[in-house]
């Protein structure tokens, strides 16, 4: 993020992240790895099946059940689909700081919120009840949802045609750098997020603070 405040354009719209900016990762390898201690999976087999097949779930081409068919229930288990599924759920928490910064500048700043992430449809869905982003966030371009998973730049133009903003007039905050790089290639100002802190601090170079 190069651009001072006096150089920016008003910004209208915030791109943000998911899984490592307003909530944990949902189903990221640390996630895997708990769950395959906990239901005494082969961890290496387990891994290279969801390897095999978690693009094409997060792009919506794999339903939830197939995916957990592929990954785990290919033979008989000691536990159930509805077990394995609420210990996936389990695995997401808020940032609540972030949840409430973002509904801060929205409101301040009378912003339109897009949500661009690479998530499942079933723990998207989750997500979205679960911690109430329906109620911050205008428009969500989910992989699940568009058949688009980052790093495709087709899913960062997609969500500039939806957003119908001016690109230097829109902000992202995301946490993978190459995600960010390929994003600022394309013109949009972007926060390289590692914690609250630091990322509050960059939208307030930009102009965007909760100050009232």
């Amino acid at each position: 993020m190069k651009t001072s405040a006096r150089e920016a354009s008003p910004i209208t719209c915030l791109f943000v992240d998911i899984g490592g900016v307003l909530l944990t990762n949902g189903w990221d390898h640390l996630a895997r790895k708990r769950a395959a201690k906990h239901f005494n999976l082969g961890w290496a087999e387990m891994d290279e099946r969801h390897r095999l097949n978690f693009e094409i779930h997060e792009e919506g081409k794999l339903s939830f059940d197939d995916y957990l068919t592929r990954v785990v229930f290919y033979q008989k288990r000691p536990f159930t689909r509805a077990q394995f599924r609420s210990f996936m759920c389990a695995q997401s928490r808020p940032y609540t700081e972030m949840i409430a910064l973002v509904g801060q500048l929205k409101a301040r700043h009378a912003l339109k919120i897009a949500v661009v992430s690479n998530e499942s449809r079933e723990l998207n869905a989750y997500r979205i009840r679960e911690f109430q982003l329906d109620r911050l966030v205008d428009f969500f371009i989910s992989s699940c949802y568009v058949h688009l998973r980052k790093p495709d730049i087709e899913i960062f133009r997609l969500a500039l045609d939806i957003a119908q903003a001016r690109v230097r007039q829109i902000v992202y905050i995301e946490n993978t750098p190459l995600f960010v790089d390929i994003a600022e290639g394309l013109g949009i100002r972007s926060i390289l997020h590692t914690d609250y802190k630091s990322t509050g601090a960059k939208l307030a170079a930009l102009g965007m603070n909760t100050a009232r």
